[in-house]
This record gives C-alpha cells, structure tokens and sequence, in this order.
C-alpha cells in the first residue's frame, strides 16, 4: 500500500504491560518460522486461514486458538472496527534485522499494516524511505511498504510487535488523512492532543470482523486493467527504461486486459473458462524476458516483471477458491 508519507502515527496508545502479560501467557512452541527463512524472524498467528498455524493470505481468515486466550489483544484489534486481514504477533530477535525489501504482492496493493510495539529497546529502528523512526511501546503506526524498508534491532533483547493487516474503509483513511499531518515527532504537542487512550477493560467481549473473500477464484477484468495501468504508468515516468521496453511491456499488460475481458464476458467464474484464462497467463509470462529488472519502475526501482508476476499472474486465477464464491 502506498501512503503520502513513509510513516503516519495513528491517534492511540494501547497498555504495553497488559500486551505483554498476555503475550507471556502463550506457549514459546507456538513461535514460527518467517515463510522466507528470515533469520530471527518468528510470528504466533492472531487471525489466520481456517484459524490455523500458516502464512496464508488467501481465503477465509478466522481468529486462532491463541488469539482466544488473549482478551486485550481482542480489544485492541476490534476496537479498529475494520475488517482484518492475516494479523501476527511478530518477533524479531536481539541482534536480527529484515533487510531492504519492497512488499509488492497482492496482499499488499490494497491492504496496510499497522504496528503495536509490545516489547521493544531504543536499538531497534524502522527504516522506510528516507525516514526511520523507533516504536515506542504501545504506540500505534502505519507504514508505507511500497517504499523500500528495513527493520534492525541492535539491541541485546527481542522485538514483539502486535501486527494487524487491513484494506481500510473510508473511516480508516479519513484517520489516516487527519494523522498525516502531525508527521512523526512523539514529542510534538500537537500529535499527543489527538493521541487517546485505549484500555483493557475486563468484562467487554468483542466480535473480530476477519476477510472472507479476500481473492477471486477469476479476478474481476477490472481490476486487472487497473493495475496494469497504474504499473504502466509508473514504469513509463522512469527515463533510465529502454522506450522500446516501455511500450513492449505496456502492450503486454495491455493485451493481457483486453483478451482476459473478453474471456470474462464469455465464462466468468465458470469452471469451463480455466483453461482459457490460465493460457493467457501462460502466454503473457512468455513474452517478458529473463532479466528480471530490464525494466524497472520509477518510484521504487523495482523490477517490473516480479511485480507484473505477484500482482497479476499469480493472483488472477485461484481456482481453489470456486466453491467458497459458489457457497
């Protein structure tokens, strides 16, 4: 998700110690290894496929046994009042980082993170852009993953961040919008004036609204086009690209959007357009060349052709998901 600014400061602060008698509670067992092997890197899911120990983005998200046991962290998660995505208590070891990186896939063009520090040390900083920042302990912020980012604790005790994943209503956005204009500064007298208080409170149970359609079994021709024109229209602004390359790539993409409407109007979701839609993806794939980054976009260098892929190829058919849509 792409924001105004590197970092916006949302206007909560949460009770760090509550967070973490509740994360005490749960079972060391439970920590699991970051899907990229990332060293140092372990998450407990919150909200989760079916509920269940994974790293799945797509399908029905449910609450986790541990996020059960965790009444706070229930609070604080439905006093958001947004529909969830996958959302993580994440770990990162003293003396660990997460390298430079851009999150450029599906999940990630639409949905934003938010971040609850719940243990932390000064040693650890958040880079994103040309800005970093360190999260104090029950303070609530958004970030710019589009940007290219990186997390280092230097410090000698491990990080336990609350992360929530989230599309946003207009609500959300509006916060957002209201919150981007007191930049990063803690200190600022204007930024704590909007800050409030979000206590535990004992005898309140809430109800936790998590994604259960999050991909389509056949993405909309829509939204396809979309996307491929906004990446056509970044990769075009880059005056370091091949112009050859731009307009191979944007005829492409183009194509891509122009066959896969057309193949939509015929068969929709139906079982009997798979094979024609997984050709199209097949043949659009073909066309890019090896090079990953022959082509790169203007506003964060990335190679164009691992975006075309995350964004569009693999996330354009999920047959699996039929039967959920058909339900």
């Amino acid at each position: 998700m792409e924001l105004a600014q590197p970092f916006v400061r949302l206007p909560f602060q949460f009770d760090a110690n509550r967070l973490r008698a509740e994360l005490e509670n749960l079972s060391d067992k439970h920590w699991m290894e970051h899907p990229s092997k990332i060293s140092g890197n372990l998450a407990i899911p919150l909200i989760s496929l079916g509920g269940n120990d994974n790293n799945d983005f797509a399908g029905r998200m449910q609450p986790t046994e541990h996020l059960n046991q965790c009444l706070y962290m229930q609070q604080v998660m439905a006093g958001f009042d947004e529909v969830l995505a996958r959302s993580r208590l994440m770990r990162l070891n003293a003396g660990a980082e997460v390298s430079p990186h851009v999150d450029f896939n599906y999940h990630w063009y639409s949905r934003v993170r938010i971040h609850i520090p719940i243990i932390t040390n000064p040693d650890v900083i958040f880079y994103c852009g040309d800005q970093n920042i360190h999260m104090q302990a029950g303070e609530c912020w958004i970030f710019d993953s589009w940007r290219r980012h990186n997390v280092i604790n230097s410090g000698d005790a491990d990080r336990v961040h609350l992360v929530i994943d989230t599309a946003g209503s207009s609500r959300f956005w509006k916060m957002v919008r209201e919150m981007e204009q007191f930049g990063t500064d803690t200190t600022s007298s204007e930024l704590r004036n909007h800050i409030v208080e979000k206590p535990f409170y004992a005898d309140e149970s809430v109800e936790i609204k998590t994604e259960r359609y999050n991909v389509s079994p056949v993405m909309a021709p829509g939204e396809l086009q979309a996307i491929a024109r906004e990446l056509i229209a970044d990769f075009s602004l880059n005056e370091d690209n091949d112009k050859a390359l731009i307009q191979k790539y944007s005829n492409i993409l183009m194509n891509l959007s122009y066959d896969w409407r057309e193949a939509w109007h015929t068969f929709g979701h139906e079982e009997a357009g798979w094979g024609r839609y997984q050709e199209l993806l097949q043949n659009t794939f073909e066309q890019f060349g090896e090079n990953p980054r022959e082509l790169v976009t203007a506003s964060n260098s990335i190679g164009v052709k691992p975006i075309v892929v995350q964004r569009i190829l693999r996330a354009a058919l999920n047959v699996e998901q039929f039967e959920l849509f058909e339900s």
